[in-house]
Parts: C-alpha cells; sequence; structure tokens
C-alpha cells in the first residue's frame, strides 16, 4: 500500500534556515510533550468527582483513564508513517490542534459515554508529540550536543506524569474537574502558533504502510493495556475477559514481531529491532517507566490513607521529587557535554534510585514529612540521571530516518512500563496486606491476649472494641504492604545494574542539518 497522496498542511511552512535557534525548536515541541505526557495522569485525582457528574458508577468512571491509554497505545507505533506520509511539522501541528480541540470537549462532556470518546480521541491525537519532539531534538542538535538538548527536552517528559496529580488536585479543589481537561486551550492554542512559526519541515524517506504490522502491534499493545487496567478489578486470570486479553496479546505482538524481523519495510525497521543499544535501551526505559509511575501512583495513596493528608497537600509532597529530578536532568546533560561516560551515569542513576526505594520500604507510621521529601529528592536524582544518558546511548547509533519511529517505541513502551508497574505493584499491594493481617491477626487470640476472646468482648457490650481492633491490624498490614512493595522495586532497581555491561558507550557522529 504506497503513499504518494500529500495531505494539506495545517499552516504554510515557514523558510526555515540557520538562523532557527534549536533551543527554540527544542522549547516548542517540550510544550507540546508536557501536554500529553502530563494529561496521562492529571485525570487521576478527579475521578471521584466526575462520577456524580457524568453519572457513573465507581467501576465504570475509570474508562475515562483506560480509554487514553489505549488509544495512545494504539496510535503511537503509526508516528513514524505518519511523519514520512505528511510531514513531521505537519504531523505535529495537526496533533497539537487534535488534541487541545478534544481536550476542550472533555471538559464540556456531559455523559460517562461522551467522555470517553473524547478521551479517547485526545489520547489518539496527542500519541505523537512526544516521539515527534525527541526526534525534532536529535535533528536540530549537532550530536555532540544530544545530551544537554535531551535534558531539556527530557524535563517535560519525566516531570509531566509527577506534576499531574499535583495540577489535578489543586483544578479540582479550586474550580472544579472539568478545568483539569479546559487548562489545555490556552497552552494548546499557544504551542500551536509557535510551533507553526519556528518548527522546519526535514524530508524523510517515503514509506509503504506496513497493514498487518500495524494491526498485529496495535492488537497487542491494546490487548495489553485492558488486561493491565482491568485485571485487578476483575482479579487477574480469574476473569475469561483477562484471560482473552491476555491471550490476545500474546499472539499479536508474537505476530508482530515475526512479522517486523522478516518482512523488509515493516511499520518498525528491522535495523532499529537489531540494534543493540536501542534494543537494550528500550528494556531500560520499560523499566524507568514501571519504577517511576508505580511510586507515583502508590505514594500518593498511602500519604492521604496512612498519614492523613489532603490532596493538595499530598501532591506537594511529591514536588522535591520532580525538583531532583530536574536537577540530575540539567546536570547529566552538561556532563554527558563534557565526555563523561553515559554508561556510569546510568549507574549512578540507578543505584541511586534503588537507594531512595529501600528508604521509602522503612518508612514509619509516625514519621513526619522530611522523610517523604528526602526520599523523593533522592529518586528524582537517580531518574534524571537515567533518562538523560538511556536516550544518548540508545540514539547514537541509529540514522535520522529512523529516529522518529525509535521515539514512538520508546514512548510506547515508557507507557507500558507504567502500566505493568501500577498493575503489579496494586496486585503485590494487595496480596501483601492481606498476608500480613493473617500475619498480624495470629497474634491476637485468647491464648495469647486473654481480653481479645470475642465471647468475652460481646458479652461485655465491647462489640466496638472489636472492629476498632480489627481496623488497627488492617492499617498496619496495609502499611507493611507497602513497604514490602517499595522493597521489591529496589531490588529491581539495582538488578537493572547487571545489564549496563549490554550497552556499548556511543561513538561520535558526524553532525546532522536539516535542510533550509
Amino acid at each position: 500500500m504506497s503513499t504518494a497522496a500529500a495531505a494539506p498542511t495545517p499552516a504554510a511552512a515557514p523558510a526555515v534556515g540557520a538562523g532557527t535557534s534549536p533551543l527554540v525548536v527544542t522549547l516548542v515541541v517540550m510544550l507540546g510533550s508536557f501536554m500529553t505526557i502530563l494529561d496521562s495522569t492529571i485525570a487521576n485525582v478527579a475521578l471521584p468527582h466526575m462520577q456524580p457528574s457524568l453519572n457513573a458508577a465507581a467501576d465504570s468512571v475509570t474508562w475515562v483513564l483506560t480509554s487514553y491509554i489505549v488509544a495512545t497505545a494504539v496510535a503511537t507505533p503509526l508516528t513514524g508513517w505518519l511523519a514520512a506520509r505528511f510531514g513531521r511539522r505537519t504531523l505535529f501541528l495537526w496533533s497539537v490542534a487534535g488534541f487541545t480541540l478534544t481536550s476542550v470537549l472533555c471538559g464540556l462532556a456531559g455523559s460517562l459515554t461522551e467522555m470517553v470518546i473524547w478521551r479517547m480521541l485526545q489520547g489518539a491525537a496527542g500519541a505523537f508529540l512526544a516521539p515527534l519532539g525527541q526526534a525534532y531534538v536529535l535533528d536540530v542538535w549537532p550530536p555532540a550536543k544530544h545530551g544537554p538538548a535531551m535534558a531539556w527536552w527530557g524535563v517535560g517528559v519525566m516531570v509531566g506524569p509527577i506534576l499531574g496529580p499535583v495540577v489535578g488536585g489543586w483544578l479540582t479543589d479550586s474550580f472544579d474537574w472539568r478545568w483539569v481537561f479546559l487548562i489545555n486551550l490556552p497552552f494548546g492554542l499557544i504551542c500551536f502558533a509557535w510551533a507553526a512559526a519556528v518548527l522546519p519541515e526535514p524530508k524523510l524517506p517515503p514509506r509503504r504502510f506496513d497493514l498487518i504490522g500495524f494491526a498485529m502491534l496495535a492488537l497487542g499493545m491494546a490487548a495489553l493495556q485492558l488486561a493491565l487496567d482491568r485485571g485487578q478489578q476483575l482479579d487477574w486470570l480469574e476473569s475469561w475477559e483477562v484471560r482473552i486479553e491476555f491471550g490476545l496479546a500474546v499472539v499479536g505482538l508474537w505476530v508482530f514481531g515475526v512479522h517486523a524481523l522478516s518482512v523488509p519495510g515493516a511499520i518498525i525497521d528491522r535495523q532499529l529491532l537489531t540494534n543493540r543499544n536501542a534494543m537494550t535501551g528500550m528494556l531500560f526505559i520499560t523499566m524507568v517507566g514501571f519504577l517511576l509511575v508505580a511510586t507515583t501512583a502508590l505514594l500518593p495513596t498511602m500519604v492521604q490513607t496512612m498519614f492523613g493528608y489532603p490532596v493538595v497537600a499530598a501532591g506537594e509532597l511529591m514536588m522535591p521529587r520532580g525538583i531532583g529530578m530536574m536537577i540530575a536532568m540539567m546536570s547529566a546533560g552538561q556532563l554527558l557535554g563534557r565526555g563523561v561516560d553515559p554508561r556510569a551515569m546510568l549507574a549512578v542513576g540507578f543505584s541511586l534510585t534503588g537507594s531512595a526505594l529501600w528508604g521509602m520500604s522503612l518508612f514509619s507510621p509516625q514519621q513526619g514529612a522530611w522523610p517523604f521529601v528526602s526520599t523523593g529528592f533522592v529518586q528524582g536524582l537517580g531518574l534524571g540521571l537515567v533518562f538523560v544518558p538511556l536516550n544518548t546511548v540508545a540514539f547514537s547509533s541509529l540514522p535520522m530516518a529512523l529516529r522518529t519511529d525509535a521515539s514512538a517505541i520508546f514512548m510506547l513502551l515508557r507507557n507500558i512500563g507504567g502500566s505493568i508497574g501500577i498493575s503489579v505493584a496494586v496486585a503485590l499491594l494487595e496480596r501483601q496486606s492481606q498476608v500480613s493481617h493473617a500475619d498480624l491477626g495470629s497474634g491476637i487470640t485468647p491464648f495469647s491476649q486473654p481480653w481479645a476472646d470475642p465471647a468475652t468482648l460481646g458479652a461485655a457490650g465491647l462489640g466496638s472494641v472489636v472492629a476498632a481492633l480489627d481496623g488497627a491490624v488492617s492499617k498496619q498490614a496495609v502499611m507493611i504492604a507497602y513497604l514490602d512493595v517499595f522493597r521489591a522495586m529496589a531490588i529491581m532497581a539495582f538488578a537493572m545494574l547487571l545489564l549496563l555491561p549490554l550497552l556499548r558507550r556511543p561513538k561520535p557522529a558526524p553532525p546532522v542539518h536539516l535542510p533550509e
């Protein structure tokens, strides 16, 4: 299926020459990337407020999140083909316009059906912005400056999921849940006008549309996202729906992998799948998404339910993580520019991340705010030191024609890693809560504590004491479960150090110049 026709351009492409500042291009694509990644988590805290407004049940309102995630997963692999078909600049502009329009429609939705439809379209429209942004950053900067450039762009990508619950909670508490979506309008208009004025249009080789590859990849990713999102609610493999979704995911991804490796011109080029640094980087970025998103999902709930912080204060406790991440990214960019081995920075980054998670496994129910602040800041430093050198190493040996595809796969795997992280963390939290409750409860019996005889307490009219005792045991069990999950995540972070020898140090490459 060939691609000969051209698409209409939202705005006439300006003449872009050497006078266009790479920093300006980086800032505009960073804004676009930040908007869409922020929206992946900004709506989480607003769900309880949406439910009565949309007349939705508690188990169905979560489709507001699921629809966005699934649509993003399906649309992201199309980025490379669409960029070659219509032009990278054109696709970026249409994506910003579509994302902004659907954000407004989400804010105006009057029913759950409308909200799910608009969220699905919003996810599909915004799916292209982050990979296009990363490809632009790598193109407009010479290879020697890729580290600092990726640091600037990475702030929007990595800090977005952390700021999402904070911004969403503040908008919901101060105004209305609809502003979680309407806030995108002014920023979307600014981003569109700015991008139309400064973005260049690189010449990319034409590509055919790989229908089989896309269909199998879309099937596998959509089924996997649905299984991960609904598995906890439906008791995982006890549900036929989840079994079918996992089965479709395995079949779809297996057929896609065989197809991509055996058929020239597949939607994901074989050269990308056989590049050692790129494939190792994909594994690392999946783990980064796992650790970042899982922690971001667990901590706000923990500090609210176990420590009694209100939603805005809980969000503020997450801010040091974002600050540490920004400091580390800027430092990593400077260190890479001075020739520091990125693999050494990755080792430091995963060590700091693992140490912070281990510190979280030592939390106490009687602690104040400082342990949250200190461990969050250290974890932010660690993840920031991982993201920038990881992207530099993974993309160092790829030609420009493959950068859009590689960026799309990286964003997709980061999102998949986040989904897996949330599902595994929540499942492990629930399991460990039950195990800990049984262990703690087994120590409170009439034989070890004579006053704990239910018959005695009931006869004395102290049934409320039994309920209070069970509540205290349950709270302690959940706290222990949180600590167990953080400890498991720390071990996973330290285990990533064993894979560092698989990465090769990037070799200097000749500068890449976009055509005027």
